[in-house]
């Protein structure tokens, strides 16, 4: 390996940076957690591990052309993603009277279906694009990685958002598990549909 480990420590930090600042993923993690609780999240945080390794390994390589054609495919994306938290949010609101228990297809989304929002919103997730795509160049000398150089990079790259993900996905879970009131229930649908919606408005347009 020739990059060290403080080179891959200060890495490590950026990446906690990029974590901490707000941003769709935030929104998606929190949204979902509030509607279907830990298990309803875990999913998208899962597929948002594929963008956090699939954006350093294409800086990495250099891939130019690869680049140019993944511009067509973010613009389809991002506007895939928008129409699904749109359509998730205004479920949520319309339904929003309903229990845990009455509704589960709508508060507690199929896996596939959390997996899937959640590598829709990493891969349409401009903050994640400019960092991987614009800054990883700056920590590491890209022309003289070896491959376990670039299984370190993109190892901490999916486990450093992945655990805090997770982390936010497990504290919404518990606040969560306490509202067992109609009025608590619906509230909290409420308040989950409005996030979705919020993503799917902001994507298109950042």
């Amino acid at each position: 390996m020739t990059i060290s480990w403080i080179d891959a420590g200060l890495y490590m930090a950026g990446l906690m940076v990029l974590f901490l600042t707000p941003g769709p993923v935030w929104i998606a993690i929190l949204a979902r957690s509030l509607s279907g609780g830990f298990q309803s999240a875990w999913p998208l945080a899962l597929g948002v591990v594929i963008g956090d390794i699939m954006w350093p390994l294409l800086a990495i390589l250099g891939v130019t052309w690869l680049v140019s054609t993944f511009d067509h495919f973010l613009l389809i994306m991002r506007f895939v993603a928008a129409a699904m938290f749109l359509f998730m949010g205004v479920m949520l609101i319309r339904k929003a009277d309903r229990t845990i228990s009455s509704d589960s297809s709508l508060t507690r989304p199929g896996r596939l279906a959390g997996f899937l929002a959640g590598l829709a919103v990493i891969i349409g997730n401009p903050k994640a694009i400019l960092f991987y795509m614009g800054i990883l160049p700056g920590f590491f000398d890209l022309g003289s990685l070896k491959t376990p150089d670039i299984i370190v990079i993109c190892a901490i790259s999916g486990l450093v958002p992945l655990s805090g993900n997770l982390i936010i996905a497990g504290s919404v879970h518990r606040v969560r598990r306490i509202l067992t009131t109609p009025r608590a229930m619906r509230k909290m649908n409420l308040i989950a549909g409005g996030l979705m919606i919020a993503v799917g408005l902001v994507i298109p347009f950042t």
